[in-house]
């Protein structure tokens, strides 16, 4: 049996969508350690996936103690609740924001550079410490057809006139049903760091190019000046079987599911 947190927010609930014997745990916001330990061992699960966040990075960086509560100190109560239980726990690929070298990125090579993503670098420190098993995906910036919360695909679809991205900027982006057909396979993983996503040897411009052509879609691609890589190496998870769609491949998978092809 899973435990999933973060069971109704944009990962967690397509988990529990596509995955089998998940079951929900109960909201994690100001909870205390105590109470993260009764729930583990009321619900008798042999793994638990960590999802909750908070994940805005604008939110982390204004309200600094509530990203460390949710972000690093909610994670290590998990662990130290989680003996003998696998545990997984998302991450980000923002742990890259600083690093100076342009991609795509091995698990060492990290330099975050905002409050989010040290949050995120300390939460699987602290994590793997204590449970060396455990598994930390680094995630990409993850799409679906999801009215609730802005991603990628969401913004393409209801552009107007037009988006801007840069020729010269590089970074995986994922499709969240792919991340949750993966599980069974993470759950199997070593313990240690993964990056976690899908690849591309093409800029954000050129994807979102190509992708607006897919779907029919005529609007303008400005090209930006480039912000950060966030452009990952993914070889690591890839050699344990964990595949994904290349990102071009997975965009196109998405419009399919939502017959949003010409």
């Amino acid at each position: 049996m899973v435990l999933v947190t973060g069971a109704s927010g944009f990962v967690g609930s397509k988990i529990m969508q596509v995955c089998k014997d998940v079951v929900a745990c109960p909201s994690l916001r100001n909870i205390s350690e105590n109470d993260i330990k009764r729930i583990v061992e009321e619900n008798c699960v042999d793994t638990i996936i960590h999802t909750a966040a908070i994940s805005d990075i604008g939110v982390c960086q204004a309200n600094p103690e509530a990203s460390y509560f949710a972000n690093v100190q909610i994670p290590v109560f998990l662990a130290k609740s989680s003996k003998n239980i696998k545990l997984i726990c998302f991450s980000s690929d923002q742990v890259y924001s600083g690093t100076n070298e342009d991609g795509p990125y091995l698990e060492d090579m990290v330099n975050p550079n905002n409050i989010y993503a040290e949050h995120k670098l300390e939460m699987e420190q602290h994590v793997l410490d204590i449970s060396p098993d455990a598994v930390m995906l680094r995630a990409e910036w993850m799409y679906d057809y999801y009215l609730k919360k802005p991603n990628y695909f969401m913004n393409i679809i209801n552009a107007k006139d037009s988006v801007c991205f840069s020729s010269q900027q590089f970074r995986g982006i994922t499709y969240v049903k792919e991340v949750a057909e993966n599980m069974e396979n993470v759950i199997l993983l070593p313990g240690g760091v993964y990056n976690f996503g899908s690849e591309t040897s093409k800029s954000m411009y050129e994807i979102t190019k190509e992708f607006l052509t897919l779907i029919g879609k005529d609007i303008a691609v400005e090209d930006t000046p480039p912000r950060h890589n966030l452009w990952m190496n993914c070889e690591k998870a890839r050699k344990h079987g964990i595949v994904f769609s290349s990102v071009e491949d997975g965009l196109k998978k998405c419009a399919e599911d939502y017959k949003l092809l010409i």
